[in-house]
């Protein structure tokens, strides 16, 4: 039973291509009366045919009822983007990128009187990417956003499973949740950790089920048989949405639970 002082919030995975954006605009509405959902937070720097995202994809997004938006590596695919990345408040790119950069790299939501800070991070273990140290810059970001919200969900978008533990354990206490993405594979590790922050090592994909990371196999295997870098496309097929729905006590900001959501749409 949903406690009266506490909020509910839905973070769903990786958007891949057109599955994942069928999906969410026939089934988000779903999800969130199902799950109570306070706020939703959708990562979708794959939206735009597997690599980036389109600004007109940003408006229907909102209009599908996401609340927040984060990203990572591949949200510099789409230049025409940039702009919007410095306009839109509740467009996320990863805070830990060099200054300078098109965006921002946090917001604040606010329902029902309740404030929730949202963080966007990259990781820096084999992503071929030269950002910031994610440690030391989020903590910075952390105690600034602390005196905005007692809430903090973390967006950890990274491809190593030691880095995001341990990162998860150097915020234990200091954030609500800390979810990572990137992979596009939901993991099963949920967990509260000892301070209060919930866990999970990758919260999967909206996209479809029967492909490779949500691309067609075909390239994919010849990708491995040859190490010839051949161009994926997004499996045109039934979309499955991953997630997880988190619940947050507003007293302190500590997380009471942590659940997976895998909702197949059959689109």
């Amino acid at each position: 039973m949903l406690d009266s002082s506490s909020i509910r919030v839905l973070m769903l995975g990786d958007v891949i291509g057109h599955p994942g954006m069928r999906a969410l605009f026939s089934s988000l509405k779903i999800l969130k009366k199902e799950y109570k959902s306070d706020f939703v937070i959708v990562n979708a720097e794959n939206a735009a045919d597997g690599y980036g995202l389109l600004p007109h994809q940003v408006d229907e997004l909102f209009n599908y009822g996401v609340d927040a938006i984060t990203s990572g590596n591949h949200i510099w695919q789409k230049e025409e983007l940039y702009p919007f990345l410095d306009r839109e408040d509740k467009l996320l790119r990863p805070s830990n990128y060099p200054k300078g950069v098109p965006g921002h790299g946090d917001c604040i939501l606010e329902s029902k009187g309740v404030k929730l800070a949202v963080l966007n991070l990259q990781g820096r273990v084999r992503m071929s990417v030269n950002c910031e140290c994610p440690f030391v810059n989020g903590l910075k970001d952390i105690k600034r956003l602390k005196s905005l919200a007692k809430c903090i969900v973390v967006d950890f978008h990274a491809e190593d499973v030691t880095e995001k533990e341990a990162l998860a354990c150097y915020f234990d206490g200091k954030v609500s949740a800390v979810v990572g993405t990137h992979t596009h594979i939901q993991t099963a590790d949920e967990k509260i950790l000892a301070n209060g922050t919930a866990y999970i090592s990758d919260i999967g994909m909206t996209g479809p089920i029967n492909g490779v990371i949500g691309s067609e196999p075909e390239a994919a295997i010849k990708r491995v048989f040859t190490s010839i870098p051949y161009k994926t496309q997004v499996l045109d097929e039934d979309a499955v949405i991953n997630g997880v729905v988190i619940e947050i006590d507003t007293s302190n900001g500590h997380a009471l639970s942590i659940e997976r959501v895998t909702y197949k749409t059959g689109l």
